[in-house]
């Protein structure tokens, strides 16, 4: 059940129903994981800085489960993210950001409960 949170600088016009649909479809192969579990936000249109600088800017956060919990894990999703946002939005990789977070069943709520007892 993976959360994918992209904030973004770019206008809202950016951000298609379609561009949502393909990010949720990457990451979902990138974690590996079934596309009907995907939770996607994407928020734009926000004053952002990175890197001290205002231009057109991504931060992506990737949450997950048993997926997120290593640098070798993370090197793999990074590279196939990064190459879809860069594809998809036009932007070079410094003005791209993805923060990984593990997490672990008991902290995911669903259907009353927590995945720990799905």
């Amino acid at each position: 059940m993976p959360f994918i949170d992209l904030h973004s600088n770019l206008p809202a016009a950016s951000f298609s129903e379609d561009f949502v649909r393909k990010l949720s479809s990457c990451a979902a192969a990138a974690l590996g994981k079934p596309e009907d579990r995907m939770n996607v936000v994407v928020k734009p249109g926000l004053p952002m800085l990175i890197g001290g600088s205002c231009s057109p800017c991504v931060m992506l956060s990737v949450a997950a489960i048993d997926v997120t919990d290593t640098a070798e894990k993370n090197k793999g999703h990074s590279a196939k993210l990064f190459a879809f946002l860069t594809k998809e939005l036009g932007l070079t990789e410094d003005r791209i950001v993805i923060v990984f977070h593990a997490v672990q069943p008991h902290q995911v709520g669903k259907m009353g409960t927590v995945v720990s007892f799905l």
